[in-house]
């Protein structure tokens, strides 16, 4: 089995770079010869994967966290043209690894080795993300962008959370989230949203709204505790604006999934879903910023487009 291995030495705070003589050697005792690339700058990802999709490759192998994954898969979508990715195999070295984990896969670096050697395939679902960036993000005029995303993709309050996270040096690991969500409620104001699915419409003030392909986010917080990532549907939950008391006796609930029995919290399936936001909120896709200022966004489930490698 020859597979690409894309490793992002900077997953985990840096940790992954330790690991790269340990991939390398589970990796050859197994015996997979692997074509291995260490990430030097930002976007690198997409590119090799792209590239990779068109090798002599039996799998790409994404070595890091969510957001090496998120561009990975990014890669593989664009270079499918529509159709199914080529096979797609994770090692686990980032902090969160939701997606990781909730596809049921090993958290072991050996075992995870030997489902990529199995060859076992998944289909998967994807999302498709496509924004308006209002005029003051660029300074200039609005901006139409998109992306793919294999876990979650969210507005209003939890991408605000991720920027908040990701100024946090310490505490490290899933930690940080949760001090991210306390300074969070500190400034958090509400978005006026008008919201569309394939049954139902909202229109209102919104604090979050989250669309997702698998259960958890964060590392910890199970917030669409039903999603499936075979199903050909998005899960979604938002809450609207409510009293900053119950704001913060919802949150323990938040790490169950049983914030969703709130009677205030709205929550469904369906396959796509339109949002017109004022002011802009900010989006992340699989943990990563991808605006900070979108007034109009388009959901579409793609389904069964992305093959994982997998123990079942």
């Amino acid at each position: 089995m020859r597979v690409k291995v894309i490793l992002n030495p900077y997953a985990r705070r840096g940790l992954a770079r330790k690991q790269i003589g340990r991939v390398q050697s589970v990796l050859a005792a197994a015996g997979i010869s692997a074509d291995l690339t260490i990430l030097q700058r930002k976007c690198q990802a997409r590119q090799e994967a792209m590239g990779a999709a068109f090798g002599p490759y039996d799998a790409v192998v994404v070595a890091g966290g969510d957001g090496t994954l998120h561009d990975v898969i990014n890669g593989l979508m664009i270079a499918s043209s529509g159709g199914q990715t080529c096979p797609v195999g994770i090692l686990p070295l980032g902090t969160a690894n939701d997606f990781y984990e909730m596809a049921g896969l090993p958290c072991d670096l050996e075992d995870a080795v030997q489902v990529i050697a199995a060859g076992n395939e998944r289909r998967i679902d994807a999302g498709s993300v496509r924004f308006i960036d209002s005029p003051s993000f660029n300074g200039t005029e609005a901006t139409f962008r998109g992306c793919f995303f294999d876990n979650n993709c969210a507005l209003a309050m939890e991408p605000v959370v991720t920027q908040q996270a990701n100024k946090i040096a310490y505490p490290r690991g899933h930690l940080r989230y949760v001090v991210a969500v306390a300074k969070t409620l500190l400034q958090m104001k509400a978005w006026n949203m008008q919201i569309t699915w394939d049954n139902g419409a909202y229109e209102g003030p919104i604090y979050l709204l989250s669309i997702a392909n698998s259960p958890r986010t964060g590392g910890v917080f199970m917030v669409s505790p039903d999603a499936s990532m075979d199903d050909g549907l998005f899960d979604f939950v938002f809450a609207p604006v409510l009293p900053k008391a119950q704001v913060l006796a919802l949150l323990p609930r938040l790490l169950n999934g049983s914030h969703i029995h709130h009677p205030k919290v709205v929550s469904g399936r369906t396959t796509k879903m339109h949002i017109k936001s004022q002011p802009g909120t900010p989006i992340h896709a699989d943990g990563e910023i991808i605006s900070v200022g979108a007034t109009s966004v388009d959901y579409r489930i793609l389904p069964g487009k992305i093959t994982l490698l997998s123990p079942n």
